[in-house]
């Protein structure tokens, strides 16, 4: 059994509980988050060997580390599964390097074309590797349904994962016009048998508090239960097998600008992400705890900068904010619900102050911490936003001065990085996703066609698919993804669109699940 253990972070989990438990749960009883006791340390040693093993290995590694209560050999199959064949080159996370010391850690060379990938080939295995462990040991009887809020990307990358996994299905929401053509398609047509696609009428932060309503309704899973032999769980970030996979590639990184000798052992680094649910810049803030030399983490938002103001002025308030569709629809979230679990460690794991804020947040929509707090995130985090048109902007002068094509979301990421980086010091800018899923704007930022402008009738009426071979052929880029570019070929299986309230998706979730059975 492991002696690293999960507690939660509204301190509802009396007992801590095992990593299997908090896989399979996804989230904690009243609607905490699940972080592990201890965060292990590498030494500098430790974190530059890994640069000369295979990602697989090296993810293994690092999971060791964390005293999982799996088996080395489990964990060897498990990585050794998720970081194979799937992905489009052997480096599975390469850099690229920009002017300026600015490198660029491509996440999407996996399946679905998105960062997401990185841990969602692993947490389906996960999953099912914890189940079954569970059920050996007694401590688990209903199968599994996985509930999904996505903004645009998690929600095809879950799907692919947990795509004809035994004992388990999973449905996934989305904003109903919320996500690129490309990224519709790639979830409306979504092979498998155990898998369903709701678009929700409303916005990302609909479906995500829609979804953790349905998780913290005790009677709903006992209805669940009865009638199916079913429990919930979740593939969001909120669920800490989601979350550990996406720590392994910002240590990876550091580990390959060693071993490629583009710095020397112990010399910091900047780490900046485009974000928006906070899980994949706390995973850069986790790596840096376990001993990876990050000096700054640089938080970059959208025009939906709630997360900017927050760490610039210690105060999160969407009461009055107005939400805005822009050109990197992942990020465009106003409630982020990874931010709990920094707030956690940096207030000394205070559950007390947790839950206080996230009550205020519920009720008042705002919450301004404490100043210890504050100062804290200050240490740690600088913070800046990119506006619409200065995200096509940045795609547009990256490409004219380097032929480097990125999508909307590292776009607005690599200018952050040119807005608040230091003289000397290199910086990580997370790439997220490939720019052929977003094909639309990117036209738009090569033509200098701004947000308010119609595009040409003729380019309107381009699918998606379609759009993206215009863009190839422009700038000789012939690196469109095999996913991506035959889903125009595929037959749309999911049209759905449901209301965004509880009620709503508790029926979608029942009517799933009794279609499943007959």
């Amino acid at each position: 059994m492991s002696d690293n253990r999960y507690i939660d972070t509204r301190g509802a989990v009396e007992e801590p509980v095992a990593f299997t438990e908090a896989v399979v749960d996804g989230l904690a009883p009243g609607g905490g988050l699940f972080v592990p006791e201890r965060i292990p340390e590498l030494s500098l040693d430790e974190i530059c060997a890994l640069g000369q093993l295979p990602y697989a290995q090296r993810a293994a590694r690092i999971y060791r580390a964390f005293d999982v209560d799996l088996t080395d050999d489990q964990l060897a199959t498990i990585t050794g599964e998720a970081y194979g064949s799937n992905f489009d080159t052997p480096d599975i996370c390469p850099l690229t390097k920009l002017p300026g010391d600015v490198y660029l850690l491509e996440l999407w060379h996996g399946p679905t074309s998105a960062f997401k990938d990185m841990a969602l080939q692993c947490l389906p295995r996960f999953f099912s590797t914890s189940a079954a462990e569970l059920r050996n040991r007694g401590q688990l009887d209903d199968t599994h349904m996985i509930l999904v809020a996505t903004s645009g990307d998690t929600g095809k990358a879950a799907l692919e994962g947990f795509r004809d996994v035994e004992g388990v299905s999973i449905g996934v929401m989305y904003p109903d016009g919320g996500v690129s053509d490309i990224q519709f398609k790639q979830m409306a047509t979504q092979r498998g048998g155990n898998v369903t696609v709701w678009g929700v009428r409303g916005n990302f932060d609909d479906c995500q508090t829609g979804a953790k309503t349905v998780f913290n309704d005790e009677s709903f899973a006992k209805e669940l239960h009865e009638r199916f032999s079913i429990a919930l769980s979740s593939a969001n970030s909120i669920n800490w097998g989601r979350l550990m996979p996406q720590v392994v590639y910002y240590i990876s990184a550091y580990a390959n600008l060693v071993a490629d000798g583009r710095i020397e052992a112990g010399s910091a680094v900047d780490v900046c992400v485009p974000t928006g649910n906070f899980g994949n810049i706390l995973a850069a803030y986790y790596a840096k705890r376990m001993g990876t030399p990050i000096r700054r983490l640089l938080c970059a938002s959208n025009e939906n900068r709630v997360l900017t103001d927050f760490i610039n002025t210690g105060t999160y308030d969407i009461s009055e904010r107005t939400f805005v569709k822009t050109p990197s629809p992942s990020m465009d979230i106003l409630v982020s619900s990874n931010l709990e679990r920094q707030l956690f460690e940096l207030t000394g794991r205070d559950a007390e102050a947790i839950k206080g804020w996230m009550r205020d947040l519920g009720a008042e929509k705002c919450f301004r911490v404490d100043r210890d707090t504050f100062a804290k995130m200050r240490e740690l985090y600088a913070a800046d936003s990119v506006d619409n048109e200065g995200c096509l902007a940045a795609i547009r002068d990256v490409f004219e001065r380097c032929g480097y094509l990125m999508d909307p979301h590292t776009a607005v990421a690599w200018q952050v990085a040119e807005n608040l980086r230091e003289e000397g010091i290199p910086v990580i800018v997370a790439s997220t996703a490939h720019w052929a899923k977003f094909g639309n704007n990117v036209y738009r930022a090569l033509h200098g066609i701004a947000l308010s402008e119609e595009l040409p009738a003729e380019v309107a009426a381009l699918t998606g698919c379609e759009l993206n071979r215009l863009i190839a052929d422009e700038t000789g880029l012939a690196d469109i993804p095999a996913g991506l570019a035959e889903l125009d070929d595929l037959p749309i299986r999911f049209t759905e669109v449901i209301d965004g309230n509880a009620d709503a998706i508790r029926a979608a979730v029942c009517d799933f699940l009794g279609n499943m059975s007959e």
